[in-house]
């Protein structure tokens, strides 16, 4: 048996920086009525004819994550990406990496669990490399939002939420079973999956002759929508229970935790999870201000700028946790 451990973390944002101030501009809000809510000072959203796209975001990420690895792009095995923002409705951006990067033929896989999709994506990573299957797994996280967001007035509840971005780790083999990722826990709730969904385009919906001929200025079905009270107070049970699960696996206690890193979905989340565990500042990691919620992309771009910062060494126990659509939600519990 081994375990996995992140051996390259990087990330990337797009130059383009947009303030709650700019969106103020475009929809009647204002800096005080977004910070207040949600925590978000400021999110990164791509400029048309840039070139940046889910999958070139990602690929910009993986580049820094293997370089950091210290391992040749020849020696991936397989490609795991998580998004909800593909480039195209199929294939997905998985096969499109391996492309980009010239990788050899290896596997891609695409995980869509949303805003708990790195979660995702990381386990099946885990599971590849303790099975002894692949021995280093690129696993990626990106999202290009702001392209598809209902940035009027009507929509300001969720455009004022998302930024773009992507994330990367790369995970290779150790034989040192009290290292890298001690355990995964994954959840899901289908029962509220249209709490948080995007509904349109969606074969299940009506026949493709129907969307094109239809040009409604009123249907919303193409948005993000979310029931934001019944999203949040969900998070805030879920990330306890699954955070504990992953401790209590383990043998651990909230005590023995150094560094949270939890999905940046909403900073008024994060601090209640901060606050129930008891942990301070320093053991919880945070930047949504900075870039708002970034879905599969926010827990590799947050857990890499804490290594970069210095805040996570060898040796402790990180916790990774997120709750989004589906409802999904799972945590990782990481021996540094």
């Amino acid at each position: 048996m081994y375990n996995s451990k992140i051996t390259g973390l990087g990330y990337y944002v797009p130059e383009n920086v947009v303030t709650n101030d700019d969106l103020a501009k475009v929809i009647d809000t204002n800096d005080e009525w977004i910070q207040e809510r949600t925590g978000i000072k400021e999110r990164r959203h791509v400029v048309k004819g840039d070139g940046d796209t889910t999958t070139t975001m990602g690929v910009k990420a993986a580049k820094i994550a293997i370089e950091r690895s210290g391992l040749d792009k020849d020696d991936i095995d397989f490609v795991v990406f998580a998004t909800l923002s593909p480039d195209y409705y199929f294939p997905g951006p998985g096969v499109l990496v391996q492309r980009e990067l010239g990788l050899k033929t290896v596997g891609a896989l695409d995980v869509r669990n949303q805003c708990s999709g790195f979660i995702y994506a990381l386990s099946v990573a885990d599971q590849f490399i303790k099975t002894g299957m692949y021995k280093n797994v690129l696993v990626i996280g990106s999202e290009l939002h702001s392209t598809g967001l209902d940035m009027t007035t009507r929509g300001r509840g969720v455009s004022v939420i998302f930024g773009d971005g992507a994330g990367a780790a790369v995970l290779s083999r150790e034989e040192d079973t009290t290292k890298g990722i001690l355990s995964t826990h994954l959840h899901s709730e289908g029962e509220h999956a249209e709490e948080l969904s995007l509904v349109a385009p969606g074969m299940g919906r009506r026949w493709v002759t129907d969307i094109l001929a239809d040009d409604d200025p009123e249907d919303t079905s193409y948005y993000p929508y979310m029931n934001g009270q019944f999203v949040f107070k969900n998070a805030v049970v879920r990330f306890s229970e699954v955070i504990m699960e992953g401790l209590q696996t383990n043998k651990l206690s909230p005590d023995d935790i150094d560094m949270l890193v939890p999905h940046q979905a909403n900073l008024r989340i994060s601090q209640f999870i901060q606050k129930k565990f008891k942990l301070t500042d320093d053991q919880v990691f945070n930047n949504i201000m900075r870039y708002g919620n970034t879905t599969a992309a926010s827990i590799p771009i947050a857990l890499t700028e804490a290594w970069e910062q210095g805040k996570i060494k060898k040796g402790d126990i990180v916790v990774l946790a997120a709750f989004g659509s589906g409802f999904t939600w799972g945590s990782a519990i990481i021996k540094w």
